[in-house]
């Protein structure tokens, strides 16, 4: 199979963070019960007309700048004709001839170093709704909420080699949407689908083979395996003297196999035409502009900024911007306490070790930014020990804010008083008699130990260093 290298070009299908669907004021939230979410412009009943969303515009125009592309100042709607149950009007309303971005690319790196991928276009269009299939009862249930939210397809050259250049560029595209605010693209929600388009081919051959697509897969781990799994049965049936077929496939995770749906229909094959009902949208330059004027931070440039101002590495920057959810955090408790570095600690060791842990994804975490603070500000003042600190932790990771009630409800300050240390300290070493004879014999090994006991007597909420004077002290040094 090293002879052969894969071929891969991704269309990735974003919902938009609107309130309200592209063509309708119907609600885009996630859920509800099914087909509540409806009116007759979203469902396409007969005499019902669609007036564009504004903002799905203006996303669309972030997402191009943001990815490098031409912004198409006169671009309108096309019709896309098809059946599918799931798609009551018989034609999605989206783009072919004038997309609204194009000629973009996106940065990525991977262990075989930097490189550009290209974006050949982004168009808005409107999704479909949802088939519930019901095998107990052997039916297929139609959810028609989904009908409408407006999507941006992001469709990429055939620039990526191998999974890991895709997950790279899944990972940047992903990122720089969540930073624009221009989608949650939660993958268990659907939010951000990509089909695969994937060929084969000898090495050092110019030529494209035939493709095939794989349709709406939505975790990497799928993505990557789909691709090597698609990469394999192509070359072995070329390997067999078979032909590869254009086709359409469905991915089956569990089965690690993909499944031929359908063969692959080409643009002539949905008959295009101009959508006429709706006009065309002029842009202007100042509207660019002022979207433009908007655009937040991005996490390279923010990246950067957190190593010259708060004195990072650039692992930890990078580590720290990769979701903005974490990034957000991090900033609210670092203004709040006045300590980067140790918030950025915290975030790396504790909350990352947790969110794996519990198997909470950044968009979904509940530690507020305060309660975080707050820790980091009683550990850095010497009033919680960084054992107790762990406990009042998991107490904020969960969604508490009450950091001090938690504190002084559990006990958890530390000791301040010279003579319960003192008190403590005489326990140990009348307790641990042999131990203090081999450490004024020479074993300073044991003053770790004793140390340890003395601690383990105080619950953990001791001062190690007031430990440590004491106990010398105790002893006599």
């Amino acid at each position: 199979m090293a002879t052969y290298e894969m071929v891969i070009g991704l269309e990735v299908h974003v919902e938009l963070a609107t309130k309200t669907k592209i063509f309708c004021g119907c609600t885009t939230r996630f859920g509800g019960a099914p087909n509540t979410h409806t009116c007759p412009v979203c469902t396409g009943m007969p005499g019902t007309l669609p007036v564009i969303n504004r903002k799905v515009v203006e996303f669309a125009i972030a997402a191009g700048l943001a990815t490098n592309c031409e912004i198409t100042r006169n671009n309108k709607f096309d019709r896309k004709n098809y059946f599918y149950p799931d798609l009551p009007k018989a034609y999605q309303v989206s783009q072919l001839y004038l997309p609204i971005c194009r000629n973009g690319h996106v940065d990525i790196k991977t262990t075989a170093g930097e490189k550009a991928i290209g974006i050949h276009e982004i168009h808005m269009e409107e999704d479909a709704g949802k088939l519930m299939h019901d095998p107990w009862i052997d039916q297929t249930m139609v959810d028609y909420n989904r009908c409408g939210v407006p999507l941006l397809e992001i469709v990429s050259e055939p620039d990526m080699r191998s999974a890991e250049e895709v997950i790279a560029y899944l990972t940047k595209l992903r990122q720089t949407l969540q930073y624009l605010g221009v989608s949650d693209c939660k993958m268990q929600e659907g939010s951000l689908r990509a089909d695969v388009n994937l060929s084969v081919r000898p090495v050092g051959q110019e030529a494209f083979g035939t493709r095939t697509e794989m349709k709406n897969l939505n975790s990497f781990k799928a993505i990557a395996r789909a691709i090597e799994g698609e990469y394999r049965r192509q070359v072995e049936l070329i390997e067999d003297g078979g032909r590869v077929l254009q086709q359409t496939r469905r991915w089956d995770d569990n089965k690690g196999a993909s499944f031929a749906m359908r063969s692959k229909e080409n643009a002539q094959d949905y008959r295009y035409f101009p959508e006429p009902d709706l006009p065309p949208i002029a842009i202007s330059q100042a509207w660019i502009d002022e979207v433009r004027a908007r655009q937040p931070e991005l996490a390279e440039a923010k990246a950067a900024r957190y190593q010259k101002e708060f004195a990072l590495s650039a692992y930890d920057a990078s580590i720290l911007t990769a979701e903005k959810p974490v990034a957000d955090l991090f900033e609210k408790a670092a203004a709040a306490c006045g300590r980067p570095r140790e918030v950025g600690s915290w975030i790396m060791g504790e909350t990352m070790a947790m969110m794996k842990e519990k198997q909470v994804l950044a968009e979904s975490l509940t530690l507020a930014p305060q309660a975080l603070s707050r820790i980091v500000t009683l550990v850095a003042e010497g009033k919680l020990s960084r054992q107790s600190a762990r406990e009042v932790f998991a107490y904020a990771f969960d969604g508490g804010e009450d950091v001090d009630g938690y504190v002084k409800a559990h006990g958890l300050e530390i000791v301040a008083d010279d003579s319960a240390y003192e008190a403590i300290l005489a326990e140990v070493l009348e307790r641990c008699e042999k131990d203090v004879a081999a450490y004024k014999a020479g074993n300073q090994k044991v003053f770790g130990f004793l140390v340890g006991q003395a601690m383990k007597a105080l619950r953990g909420k001791a001062d190690p260093k007031k430990i440590n004077e004491l106990l010398r002290k105790a002893l006599g040094e």
